[in-house]
């Protein structure tokens, strides 16, 4: 592998404290030749890519990254501007390394300004995190009044559906019809009122040591015998999770929906859904309000290769009334979120085209019970 100090034709460093010096930053970082051709890779680019200096160096740009790919985009503007680009919030996504959403910064060297130094910053699940705790202040905001507006609601409605069937005994057939549409609508509000207040429910879940993949294997039954029938399923499953402590009901109906939602997503022909679990190490957030901090180290994925979640939708995909479905009410995903906001977790969404992952990151253990909770 080609040193730093030869790449970049610096002065006063020796080869070795430039290698050790670059090779310690924690973000990937490559060097490319006027041709795109890679020159260098430190090791956190060794990770990202899942593959080895010496290879990386074998190959091109368009080679590691899709031809359209917005990071290729990027150094084109570099090249024909000659000055410094930053961007933020990038996809970058390939089958080998997955989504990932990245802050890009490219530069060219000022020694030799046709060779580039490109830097990618992941952006952690930190930073998506504590916009969903975020969200859920304004949620709770939502919840709230919607929870007083629902009181106040269903006693008029209740009037107004009573004194139609009244009516309706003393009326002609024509304008039957039209006090039964009067109900009908009546009994639709009621129905849409009535999901609302489940945000507003109180009572504490209950807890128990549950075995997630169980709940992922009977979800998975429901859905092939019925909702997801064209579907084909996959699983990776890590056999050492310990259990999830939690509600098994409720936690079926977060896959449940989770996965019709992915069923719904799949195309017709061709359909994938991926059931994944993982241990993962190191994700701890601080619970607003108080000094404690949380482990989420269990990870179960939801993944389809539908058409994706459009950008503009992505950062509000949890919010109640959102939705891409003609009709829909907007508050599945956003009921999801509270479950398990309630179970001590997050759920986070990556999407690009063919590969929409729903991840859901749960604590192993159950929280103190006194201030704690958090609601979506």
């Amino acid at each position: 592998m080609p040193s730093v100090a030869s790449l970049f034709k610096g002065r006063g460093q020796s080869p070795l404290s430039s290698d050790m010096l670059v090779n310690a930053l924690p973000d990937p970082l490559l060097v490319v030749d006027p041709s795109d051709r890679i020159r260098f890779a430190n090791l956190a680019a060794e990770q990202f890519f899942q593959s080895s200096a010496k290879v990386l160096q074998t190959q091109g740009l368009s080679e590691v990254m899709p031809f359209d790919s917005p990071l290729i985009a990027l150094v084109g503007q570099v090249r024909s501007r000659g000055s410094s680009v930053s961007e933020y919030g990038l996809v970058v996504a390939t089958p080998r390394i997955g989504i990932h959403n990245v802050d890009v910064q490219i530069s060219p060297v000022s020694e030799d300004p046709s060779m580039l130094v490109i830097t990618l910053r992941e952006r952690g699940i930190a930073s998506k995190i504590d916009h969903q705790l975020l969200q859920r202040g304004a949620n709770r905001s939502i919840v709230s009044m919607a929870a007083v507006l629902a009181h106040e609601i269903k006693n008029p409605l209740s009037g107004i559906r009573g004194a139609a069937q009244l009516v309706e005994s003393s009326v002609g057939s024509e304008d039957k019809a039209l006090l039964r549409l009067i109900c009908e609508e009546t009994d639709r509000i009621v129905a849409l009122v009535d999901r609302m207040e489940v945000f507003s429910d109180p009572r504490p879940i209950d807890r128990a040591p549950i075995n997630i993949h169980e709940v992922l294997e009977h979800v998975r039954r429901l859905a092939e015998n019925g909702f997801a029938r064209s579907v084909k399923f996959s699983e990776m499953y890590d056999p050492s999770l310990p259990p999830v402590q939690g509600d098994r009901n409720l936690l079926i109906q977060v896959f449940l929906n989770l996965v019709k939602n992915a069923a719904e997503a799949a195309p017709d022909d061709g359909g994938e859904i991926t059931l994944t679990t993982a241990y993962r190490q190191g994700v701890r957030v601080a619970v607003p309000g108080t000094r404690e901090r949380i482990n989420l180290p269990l990870e179960i994925c939801v993944i389809d290769n539908g058409s994706g979640v459009p950008d503009d939708l992505q950062s509000h995909l949890f919010d109640p009334f959102v939705t891409t479905k003609p009709g829909g009410t907007g508050l599945g995903l956003a009921l999801v979120a509270k479950i398990i906001g309630d179970h001590g977790g997050i759920i986070e969404c990556d999407s690009v085209a063919r590969k929409t992952v729903f991840r859901v990151l749960l604590p192993t253990g159950p929280r103190p019970p006194k201030g704690s909770r958090q609601r979506a």
